[in-house]
């Protein structure tokens, strides 16, 4: 009609937090990329760079493509098909769910355990599941986004302690309401900074003030721990001392899916309760078999776990003696911090540039001036590789200004 006011249509999409664009125009985008071929020695064949030495990714142990978990894949496909006929309460439970679950149970030291279609699922269904109004949630400050997200979704209080600091995590428990339930969550090893929570000190504060705990092993499984059992095989504590271990099937374990185990009780419960086990799919057939066959192999060959606690540990002391600041890292996740996010962008393609995989990670998923290169050994890389990946992160780093 005449004289009406044309108003310009609000876009779909709010403004990105990430500048793609920029990135892209300047050549530092790096992200999305295809590999096209699994190599030896943990490097990859990826599409528009050729062979790379994949230093970003998290097949610690180097089990991608280990034959046996590959058999294992296969002869599930050959006997349960690609999927299943639905979601695991109703029709979609195979007996090789159970069959996983009950070897998790066994390597984690619990009396059950239950799987989620991912690591980020699992997070999110058991702590919005579990916690109603009058419960108080309390968790560190630097959590994996599904903890937190997890969090928010339940009905119970949120509150966050300062990273590691037992004595303000003690402080949130005195201030949790009496009347309701406290949970505490933390990740064993974090998954930007690479150390590792404090767990003696943490179980001692939760058992004193009445407190759950329950504990997210993504990075930790494979990585800490004598034979790679995780961070209570790490300090030395008792199998009980956490009461809902999480963890993941697409790290250590190269598969899809996560999981929780502990007891009886919270296994009934979450298969039960939780959302998104109830309304999503079952871990494929090829996925849990893989991963039965992966707890195996990690307690078959020890000498992986031995080899990336001892390799990590020489990539991380060249990049120190060089001058750089890791930050408190004691894993094989190793953050090579630049400052910066343009100094980061910079560094990251320098190493692109030399055959390296690896990926910078800037604000607002690190803190603004602690912009980084994530780097993460494996057990496949050869210590000729990792003194590569490290002659070639110090000439960078050199080069604009990191040390």
């Amino acid at each position: 009609m005449a004289g009406e006011m044309t108003v310009e249509r609000v876009p779909l999409t709010p403004e990105m937090l990430l500048p793609v664009d920029e990135y892209k125009e300047k050549g530092q985008y790096f992200y999305l990329e295809a590999t096209e071929e699994l190599l030896p020695n943990g490097r990859v064949k990826v599409v528009n760079y050729g062979e790379m030495i994949m230093l970003g990714g998290y097949s610690y142990l180097g089990l991608i493509g280990h034959p046996k978990i590959n058999a294992a894949a296969k002869a599930a496909i050959d006997k349960y098909g690609t999927g299943t006929y639905g979601v695991r309460l109703l029709a979609g439970t195979l007996q090789l769910h159970n069959e996983l679950e009950e070897r998790i149970a066994r390597f984690k030291q619990t009396d059950a355990a239950v799987t989620m279609s991912s690591g980020y699922v699992t997070n999110l269904a058991t702590i919005s599941s579990l916690l109603r109004k009058n419960d108080t949630v309390i968790c560190d400050k630097l959590n994996h986004a599904s903890i937190v997200d997890g969090c928010l979704l339940a009905m119970a209080k949120f509150v966050r302690f300062r990273h590691n600091d037992m004595d303000h995590l003690e402080r949130r428990l005195r201030e949790a309401n009496p009347l309701g339930r406290k949970l505490v969550v933390a990740d064993a090893v974090f998954s930007m900074d690479g150390d590792i929570i404090n767990l003696p000190e943490m179980a001692r504060i939760c058992q004193k003030h009445d407190a759950y705990l329950m504990i997210d092993e993504a990075h930790s499984i494979g990585v800490i721990g004598k034979t790679g059992h995780g961070i209570e095989e790490h300090f030395d504590l008792p199998p009980d001392t956490i009461d809902i271990k999480m963890g993941t099937l697409s790290k250590t374990i190269p598969s899809a899916g996560g999981y929780v185990a502990g007891s009886e009780e919270l296994v009934k419960f979450l298969k039960h309760e939780a959302r998104a086990f109830i309304f999503s799919a079952a871990v494929p057939p090829s996925s849990a078999g893989a991963a039965i066959a992966a707890f195996d192999v990690i307690e078959e060959e020890p000498w992986r776990v031995e080899k990336i606690q001892s390799t990590y540990q020489r990539f991380a002391g060249k990049l120190r003696e060089a001058g750089f600041d890791l930050l408190h890292t004691e894993t094989a996740i190793v953050p090579v911090v630049c400052g910066s996010t343009p100094v980061a962008a910079n560094l990251a393609k320098h190493c692109q540039d030399n055959g390296i995989f690896v990926q910078a990670v800037v604000s607002p998923v690190v803190p603004e001036g602690l912009a980084r290169l994530r780097a993460c050994v494996s057990a496949a890389h050869t210590i000729e590789d990792l003194d590569y990946c490290a002659d070639v992160i110090i000439e960078g780093g050199k080069k604009y200004g990191v040390i």
